[in-house]
């Protein structure tokens, strides 16, 4: 349910094309809808303008389904993250046209798709190859949410000339997401070669004393750079919501 959706069932209403039992019946969900084991936020699209997002860690794939079904019959667009292929096997039962990308572990459903402004992209960057997990999961998130995204891979510091000869495509981004393991020192990089907003995605990529990416999540917290904000370890969904966000704000 969207404002346009909203705006139709109260016209049909008023034009006497639907009954007062109808239209309540299609109005009911607007608050949320309570399926015993969840209570789906339909109301969602209409507060900040993206349906509510399935976290599929912690769900069975019945109840991924479930979810994904009701959600995609009152959305235009659906995205379910940290998914299984377990998982996108049960939605696809119920939900036909739901696609998986499995590097990003997102299904998603697109009835309708966002055109991006082509004027304004984000750029996801990482600092090595095995951070890409995570930065696929925030590109494609964004994507989904109708940005246009650039995608620079394994530019980290330990070869620094790999990152300076993408200074070109770091300058034209509106909005740069770095998802970094280890230390995490690539934020702190390219936050000082920029004038916008720089979004650091820690990653729980790296040997023993990187605590499963605490060490990258306290050096970003730290970095002297400007115009750093810092999400989650692994919160690549986080980081391109908020990419998204930023993005289409005129």
């Amino acid at each position: 349910m969207d404002i346009k959706n909203l705006r139709n069932v109260l016209e049909e209403f008023h034009a006497s094309r639907l009954s007062l039992d109808e239209a309540v019946d299609k109005l009911k969900i607007l608050p949320y809808e309570d399926l015993d084991f969840v209570k789906i936020d339909h109301h969602r699209m209409i507060r900040q303008g993206f349906p509510e997002v399935i976290f599929c860690q912690g769900k069975t794939a019945e109840q991924v389904a479930t979810i994904m079904k009701s959600l995609s019959i009152h959305n235009q667009n659906v995205l379910a993250t940290r998914a299984t292929a377990d998982m996108y096997s049960a939605v696809k039962k119920v939900v036909p046209d739901a696609q998986y990308y499995e590097v990003a572990k997102i299904i998603f459903v697109k009835h309708n798709t966002i055109e991006p402004d082509d004027e304004r992209f984000i750029l996801v960057m990482t600092a090595g190859t095995s951070d890409i997990p995570v930065a696929e999961e925030a590109a494609v998130t964004a994507e989904i949410m109708g940005n246009k995204v650039e995608r620079v891979y394994d530019v980290g510091v330990a070869g620094i000339h790999r990152l300076f000869s993408q200074q070109q495509v770091i300058q034209r981004a509106n909005v740069i997401i770095v998802a970094a393991g280890m230390e995490g020192a690539l934020v702190s990089v390219v936050g000082g070669m920029v004038a916008k907003p720089v979004i650091a995605l820690p990653t729980s990529v790296g040997y023993g004393a990187s605590f499963n990416g605490l060490a990258a999540l306290l050096s970003m917290l730290n970095s002297c750079a400007a115009g750093v904000s810092v999400v989650n370890i692994d919160n690549g969904f986080g980081a391109g919501r908020l990419a998204s966000i930023i993005n289409k704000m005129r």
